[in-house]
C-alpha cells in the first residue's frame, strides 16, 4: 500500500525588522543573513562575541550563539551574491544545523542588502527549509513524531512570489516521496491506482491506456517491455490540468519503470539495488504538474506517464527481436536493460497528438549519461540548438545545472539496423546518452519543440539545488523557471522563423 503524500506547509510571514528585534523575536531559532561590510560593527557588538571567537577558532559558517533562550545562527556573505552553484551550496549548509532540532518556529533576516538581493537570499533560504521539512515516507518500527515549521518569519520585509514557493516545495517533495517510496509499496498497479486518487483530488483529467488498448494501437515498443509481467500491470496514464486562458501548451512525458531488473539482460546484484527509482522521470514530471497546478499557472498541461516494471518471464522480450513502434518505425532490440527508451518512444507518439508547444522528457535513462557528468549536472538533449545557452542558464539560475549533449545526426551511424529500421541502442561501447536521445528523436516530429532530460542529478549526496537529501527530485524547479521564459512560447518560435 502506498503511503499518501501530505505536506502542510508552514505559515510565512513578512515584516519589517531590525537585527536587534529579529535576535529578540522570542522565536526558536533564528538565521541571520548578514553583508559581508557590516562584518566588523556587527562582531564589535558584545552580543557577537561568541561568533568573533569561533571565526578566530577557524570556524566555518554557520556561526551559532544563544541569546534570549533562541538559537542565532549567523553568516557573513557578499553583498551581492550571484545564483549559481556554490550560492545553492552555501543556502543548504544553512539548514543543517537545524536539522533534528524539530524547531516549529524560527526566523529568517536578511542585514546590509538592498532589495532585491533581500529577495533573492529570502526565496532561496525559504526553498531549503521547506524541502528539508517535507516528509518521506518510512517504514521503521519506531518511527518518531511527526513535526514541521509551524512559522517561518521573513524581515525586513521584501517581495517574494509565496505561492510558487509554496507550490514548488510540493511538487519537489511529491517527486521525493514517490521516488524513494519501496519497490514493495509502488508497484506499476499500485502506482497507477495512486495517481488515478490524485488526479480526482486536484481536478485534473485522468485518462489510462492499458496493455489491451496499447496493443490495439500498436505501440508494440511500449508493449515488449510490459511482456515480462503477466499480470497486466503496465499502461500509459495521461493527467491533463486545463486552466482557463492558457498561455501555452505543454506535454511532460515520464519514464515510470518501478523496478527495474534488466530483463534478461539481467542487472548484478550490485547494479539492481535501487532500481525502484528508475520511476524518477515520472514523479519529476507529476511533481511538475502537481506545483503548475497548485500554483494555478497559465500552462495548460498534458502529463504523460509511461508505468511498467521491466521484468524476467516466459514472454519477456529478448535480444534479437523486433518490434514495431506506435509510428511504425521498427526496432531490432539489442539490451532489454535498455526499456526506458521503449516505453518513451510510444508515449512520446502519444504525447506529440496533442500538439503542444513544448515536449519535455524526462527519465533515469542512461549511466553513459551519469559517467560524463556524475551526479551535480543532468544531460540535456534539444531539437531547438538555439535554445542551448538559455538551457544552461536556466539550469544556473534553478539551482539544477544541466549540460547540453549533441544531437547530430550523424550519430544514426551508432542505430543502424541490418533487419529493422534501427537499432534498440548500440551494441558494445558507445555514447550511449547520446544514442538514446537520437533514438527518441525519431518518434519527435521536427516541428515540435523537445527537451530530452537525461536525469543523472536526480540522486545526489550532498543534494542539489535547493534540497540537501540524496534523492533531489531534480528537474522541477529547473522545469518551473523553463516555462516562464520565452523558450517554447508560441511567439519565440515565430520570431525565430522570421
Amino acid at each position: 500500500m502506498m503511503q499518501n503524500f501530505t505536506y502542510l506547509p508552514p505559515q510565512i510571514d513578512i515584516h519589517d525588522a531590525t537585527l536587534s528585534q529579529a535576535m529578540t523575536n522570542g522565536l526558536s531559532a533564528n538565521l541571520l543573513l548578514i553583508a559581508e561590510e557590516l562584518r566588523d560593527p556587527v562582531l564589535a557588538m558584545p552580543e557577537f562575541a561568541p561568533v568573533a571567537t569561533q571565526i578566530a577558532l577557524g570556524q566555518k559558517a554557520p556561526y551559532s550563539l544563544v541569546q534570549h533562550n533562541s538559537l542565532q545562527l549567523v553568516v557573513f556573505m557578499g553583498s551581492h551574491p550571484v545564483r549559481d552553484h556554490a550560492l545553492y551550496k552555501q543556502a543548504r549548509s544553512w539548514v543543517v544545523p537545524l536539522a533534528g532540532l524539530k524547531i516549529e518556529r524560527m526566523g529568517v533576516h536578511l542585514e546590509g542588502f538592498d532589495e532585491g538581493d533581500r529577495a533573492l537570499l529570502a526565496e532561496l533560504a525559504l526553498a531549503c527549509l521547506l524541502a528539508a521539512n517535507v516528509p518521506m515516507p518510512s517504514h521503521k518500527h519506531c518511527v518518531e513524531d511527526e513535526w514541521r515549521y509551524q512559522q517561518i518569519a521573513v524581515s525586513p520585509r521584501c517581495v517574494l512570489d509565496l505561492a510558487r514557493i509554496y507550490a514548488e516545495a510540493e511538487g519537489n517533495g511529491m517527486a521525493r516521496h514517490l521516488a524513494v517510496s519501496p519497490a514493495s509499496d509502488l508497484t506499476a498497479r499500485s502506482y497507477r491506482e495512486w495517481v488515478r486518487q490524485l488526479a480526482q483530488v486536484e481536478g485534473w483529467q485522468w485518462f489510462e491506456y492499458d496493455q489491451a488498448q496499447l496493443a490495439e494501437r500498436g505501440a508494440g515498443a511500449f508493449i515488449a517491455v510490459a511482456r515480462g509481467s503477466e499480470d497486466n500491470q503496465a499502461a500509459m496514464v495521461k493527467l491533463s490540468y486545463c486552466p482557463p486562458n492558457p498561455v501555452r501548451r505543454v506535454a511532460l512525458v515520464g519514464k515510470g519503470i518501478c523496478h527495474d531488473s534488466g530483463g534478461y539482460n539481467l542487472k548484478v546484484a550490485g547494479s539492481m539495488y535501487g532500481m525502484h527509482l528508475d520511476m524518477g522521470g515520472s514523479a519529476v514530471a507529476l511533481g511538475a504538474l502537481y506545483a503548475i497546478s497548485r500554483a494555478s499557472l497559465p500552462y495548460e498541461v498534458h502529463c504523460w506517464l509511461a508505468i511498467a516494471e521491466n521484468h524476467i518471464g516466459p514472454l519477456a522480450y529478448r535480444p534479437g527481436e523486433v518490434v514495431t513502434a506506435l509510428n511504425g518505425t521498427t526496432i531490432e532490440v539489442v539490451d532489454t536493460d535498455a526499456e526506458g527508451r521503449m516505453v518513451l518512444a510510444d508515449t512520446l507518439c502519444m504525447a506529440v497528438q496533442d500538439n503542444p508547444d513544448l515536449l519535455i522528457d524526462y527519465a533515469t535513462l542512461t549511466g553513459a549519461c551519469k559517467r560524463a557528468l556524475g551526479s551535480r549536472y543532468s544531460g540535456a538533449f534539444t531539437n531547438r540548438p538555439q535554445w542551448l545557452c538559455d538551457l544552461i542558464s536556466l539550469g544556473q539560475r534553478s539551482g539544477e545545472r544541466i549540460w547540453p549533449f549533441p544531437l547530430d545526426e550523424d550519430y544514426d551511424d551508432n542505430l543502424d539496423s541490418e533487419w529493422a529500421d534501427l537499432l534498440q541502442c548500440a551494441p558494445g561501447a558507445s555514447p550511449d546518452h547520446i544514442d538514446a536521445a537520437r533514438f527518441l528523436n525519431r518518434f519527435v516530429p521536427q516541428q515540435t519543440p523537445w527537451l530530452h532530460l537525461d536525469l543523472s542529478g536526480f540522486r545526489s549526496k550532498g543534494g542539489n539545488g535547493v534540497v540537501s537529501s540524496e534523492v533531489t527530485g531534480f528537474g522541477v524547479r529547473l522545469t518551473l523557471d523553463l516555462l516562464g521564459s520565452p523558450l517554447g512560447r508560441r511567439h519565440e518560435l515565430d520570431e525565430q522563423e522570421n
